[in-house]
């Protein structure tokens, strides 16, 4: 019997920033072969399952170039596994439509002022979201096989493999973390 695990795909780099408490954050808006024109969440609770094809140094801050080339070391698209290291939840679901409260964000997040800026303007009437996860960190990571249906530029995916009740470990401490997206709220007035 199959089960079916829920998975949000970012990039290999944005997950490491997730992981060492970098950022709390994500953005976005929903991927190009999504079933709706506009972002939703699927769930609340989800695995990230790491993605490599369109990360691009250029919408990246410089200091965070680093974590583009060591999530890049070794791999390549005839890759036939990927690593699952993390699971996080959506602790809130932040609706931007303005660029002048993206820009009250740069310090939040590894992003360039251009990539966030292009996610805003990608499917231009939706809004671009916020969400504000509380990551742990899996004790043990499992490596899984690359499925066809895990392709394509879409947010959620289902994996067909039981990762619930593992160990894990929360980046941030409660304190930290709750201290964290009250900045996030604060900067764009929320």
């Amino acid at each position: 019997m199959s089960t079916e695990t829920i998975a949000l795909k970012e990039w290999a780099a944005a997950i490491k920033a997730l992981e060492d408490g970098t950022q709390i954050l994500i953005m976005r808006k929903g991927g190009i072969v999504e079933e709706t024109k506009a972002f939703t969440l699927k769930s609340r609770s989800f695995y990230l399952y790491p993605t490599y094809e369109h990360q691009q140094k250029v919408l990246l801050q410089d200091k965070y170039h680093p974590y583009l080339e060591e999530t890049l070391k070794g791999w390549t698209p005839d890759d036939r596994t990927v690593t699952i290291t993390s699971r996080a939840e959506v602790e809130e679901d932040l609706e931007v439509f303005e660029a002048e409260e993206l820009e009250k964000l740069k310090g939040f997040h590894i992003g360039t002022d251009r990539f966030a800026e292009e996610r805003l303007k990608w499917k231009r009437k939706n809004p671009l979201h916020l969400l504000l996860l509380r990551v742990y960190k899996l004790d043990e990571p499992l490596e899984i096989p690359v499925k066809p249906e895990y392709n394509g530029c879409r947010s959620w995916i289902g994996l067909d493999v039981e990762l619930s009740g593992r160990a894990e470990k929360p980046v941030l401490d409660e304190e930290a973390f709750r201290k964290r997206m009250a900045e996030i709220r604060r900067a764009i007035g929320r």
